[in-house]
């Protein structure tokens, strides 16, 4: 027995620990939850901000490519209580982005848990808490909470299609979060698989750097200018929607893509029945802001393809029939909520990991949850969801900080340390 002691190495085994959270926990270190640590820090609310990665904003730090700027002007990106530097162009690039929210970060005093992954998170009826399961390292917390913020975002994991025949494909398969730069396919024929704003974009970048870009278009798209006549297209929107219905406003957008970009169809650049709003409102799918691929597709540098149907024999077979010999495949398939793999809850998200309620009433669901980020409105929309929780969740400490002075607290357990 004393032997089978001896085999023992306590070092390896995992510790745990329970943390009780004098405030709420905010899942996920993103754009979405500085925004939110921010306001809580305004409303003088503590909170704790785990983070599954070892930096803030991973996504835009780690699976962004080399040339990616704002999409949209700064004004309609920055966080709440702080603007962008005013040296910044309309539209910073993806580093100036990153210095910007490090700036945020430190200037609110968010300091997040770094390489903390969420395993679960449940409410438990009983004590009506939130009960946050993570692991890091060798090491397992549990967080307690009376507030659970939900700020993992509508991009947490990449989708990667499934094509027949792509598994066997001998040359590069990679997804748009592992693209840098087109400098490493210079002179390949490479096919970019989705033509959202990123396939769009890479196809570009693609171009720029001597390869042979074939973009896949399996249905159809909106690609709007950035610009009209030197103003945002999206700012135009905005205004008009102050007093013209989307769908009026959707016609004058594509009376406006028409002047400016031509017709785009001639292209192989079919455009949905719905209007390039109303399509966002209702099934979340962004309209393309052209930065010069339509150009590239124009002077024929671009390839429209169509739809694949399998991979076979070191080249790709699309539905019409034709093949076509490829290098490399870029899948800019885009990204999904990863809500469903750690929330332990059905009310309030759906199974896509999206708030059930529309907006704008998806930021707050029942028992202290609440989702920021989902909005499907771009940082604004973030923007707007931390501003609503921390004012919710304000008003609700400061009426109860207010009455604990006048009596004396309970002691937690002795097991539970506090933060």
């Amino acid at each position: 027995m004393e032997n089978l002691f001896r085999l023992v190495d306590y070092e390896d085994l995992p510790s745990k620990r329970c943390i009780w959270v004098n405030g709420p926990v905010i899942v996920g270190a993103g754009p979405s939850g500085l925004a939110t640590a921010a306001c809580l820090k305004q409303q003088g609310v503590p909170f704790m901000v785990l983070e599954r990665a070892e930096c803030i904003a991973s996504l835009w730090q780690k699976r962004t490519y080399d040339r990616l700027k704002l999409h949209l002007p700064k004004q309609f990106c920055q966080l709440p209580n702080l603007p962008f530097p005013q040296d910044f162009p309309e539209y910073p690039t993806k580093k100036q982005f990153i210095d910007y929210l490090e700036s945020y970060a430190r200037r609110f005093e968010i300091s997040p848990r770094f390489n903390e992954r969420v395993q679960s998170a449940r409410y438990d009826e009983t004590s009506g808490l939130w009960r946050v399961k993570t692991v890091a390292a060798r090491n397992e917390f549990e967080y307690i909470c009376r507030w659970l913020v939900v700020a993992t975002g509508e991009n947490a994991e990449c989708v990667m299609p499934e094509i027949e025949g792509l598994g066997d494909f001998k040359g590069d398969v990679i997804h748009a979060c592992e693209y840098k730069s087109g400098e490493s396919f210079k002179g390949e024929k490479v096919l970019v698989v989705g033509c959202g704003n990123s396939g769009m974009e890479l196809s570009l970048d693609l171009c720029n750097h001597s390869a042979s870009p074939s973009i896949v278009l399996r249905g159809s798209v909106h690609v709007l200018p950035r610009e009209v006549f030197g103003k945002s297209t999206f700012e135009l929107a905005v205004l008009m929607m102050q007093w013209l219905p989307v769908w009026i406003v959707d016609k004058i957008l594509l009376v406006l893509a028409r002047l400016v970009l031509g017709n785009i169809e001639r292209f192989g650049l079919k455009r949905p029945s719905e209007g390039p709003l109303e399509l966002k409102n209702t099934k979340g799918k962004t309209p393309v802001l052209d930065i010069g691929t339509l150009e590239k597709i124009r002077s024929g540098d671009i390839k429209v393809v169509p739809g694949i149907k399998r991979f076979a024999n070191g080249c790709v077979e699309f539905v019409n029939g034709e093949r076509q010999d490829v290098d490399a495949v870029v899948l800019a398939t885009g990204y999904r909520s990863n809500v469903p793999s750690w929330l332990q809850e059905g009310e309030f998200f759906s199974k896509n990991g999206f708030p059930k309620s529309p907006f704008p009433n998806g930021w707050k669901g029942n028992a202290g949850l609440y989702a920021v980020g989902f909005t499907r409105r771009g940082l604004s929309g973030a923007s707007s969801d931390a501003m609503k929780i921390a004012q919710d969740i304000g008003q609700v400490w400061k009426l109860e900080t207010k009455q604990k002075k006048h009596r004396t607290t309970a002691c937690h357990r002795r097991c539970i340390s506090q933060f």
